[in-house]
């Protein structure tokens, strides 16, 4: 099914997942869709690999946990959260040279915390790679990073990006 993009998420500088700057980072996009999900889209490079032609599973923890705490910004783009748990399922081998898709969205809400769950899939034909679920504790954005990362190591992602994205229909059924 395809998708409208309705707003491409901040980047920083040094994230390991989105930092535009670091030559260790994945430099991961991540685009708001029109069904309210969050999909990020990583340029994995030979550094992120463990077993030849496979994505290190840390790394793949690590894309999950992004695109599910970052799922939260759809909604409400001004809450910060930590990570307090993380669940990841290794489904099949996620392959280092093929594109891949995170799938993230926000199953419970409360005043303190909420929880999500993601999911890896193969973008050429939505064949699931990983899934994963975690719980964020909400924290104003001082107690998590100092004034001068939402001043100067936040900012908007100015690459271009595609209108639309293809998923295959029932990705959290």
């Amino acid at each position: 099914m395809i998708h409208k993009i309705v707003k491409t998420q901040f980047v920083s500088r040094n994230c390991i997942v989105c930092g535009v700057e670091s030559p260790l980072s994945l430099k991961t996009r991540f685009f708001e869709l029109d069904n309210g999900c969050l999909v990020g889209v990583p340029s994995v490079q030979f550094g992120h690999q463990s077993f030849p032609g496979r994505i290190h599973g840390g790394v793949v923890a690590a894309l999950i946990d992004e695109t599910v705490g970052r799922a939260f910004w759809v909604e409400y783009p001004d809450v910060w959260a930590v990570t307090g748990e993380l669940t990841t399922r290794y489904l099949k081998p996620v392959p280092l040279d093929k594109q891949i898709y995170i799938i993230g969205r926000i199953t419970k809400n409360s005043s303190l915390m909420f929880t999500g769950e993601g999911k890896i899939i193969l973008a050429s034909d939505g064949t699931p790679l990983a899934s994963g679920s975690a719980k964020y504790v909400k924290l104003p954005a001082e107690a998590i990073a100092d004034e001068n990362f939402l001043h100067s190591d936040w900012f908007a992602d100015v690459r271009p990006a595609p209108e639309e994205i293809e998923l295959p229909d029932g990705v959290f059924e």
